[in-house]
């Protein structure tokens, strides 16, 4: 498999997993708390896999920024979280950051 998809499956697991740390409720809510598991269980596997044909540190950067990004993201439009100025550009700074790693070290 593609090992971009094999982050992307991380990325997406790890946002779901994250997530559900929310509604878990400090893991007292037993279906988040499964998820959460499931969630990052899949991410550490397919980020393991995508380790294979990237370089660790592109592949670990963009994993974190995008997974970082989105779930300042679902925050905002699930949780209603406030997005202000700060915020905004930290997210920019990240995506720019991830960007930059990708450029320079995927193309192998």
């Amino acid at each position: 498999m593609n090992p971009f998809v094999l982050l992307f499956i991380a990325i997406i697991s790890e946002v779901f997993g994250s997530s559900m740390l929310k509604v878990s409720n400090g893991f007292k809510r037993l279906w988040p708390s499964i998820g959460v598991v499931i969630g990052m269980g899949i991410a550490f596997f397919c980020l393991s896999l995508s380790l294979k044909h990237l370089p660790l540190g592109t592949a670990y950067a963009i994993w974190s920024g995008v997974g970082t990004a989105l779930t300042a993201v679902i925050g905002v439009l699930v949780w209603k979280e406030k997005m202000h100025a700060k915020k905004l550009v930290g997210l920019i700074l990240i995506i720019g950051g991830v960007v930059i790693m990708k450029l320079s070290g995927a193309a192998h």
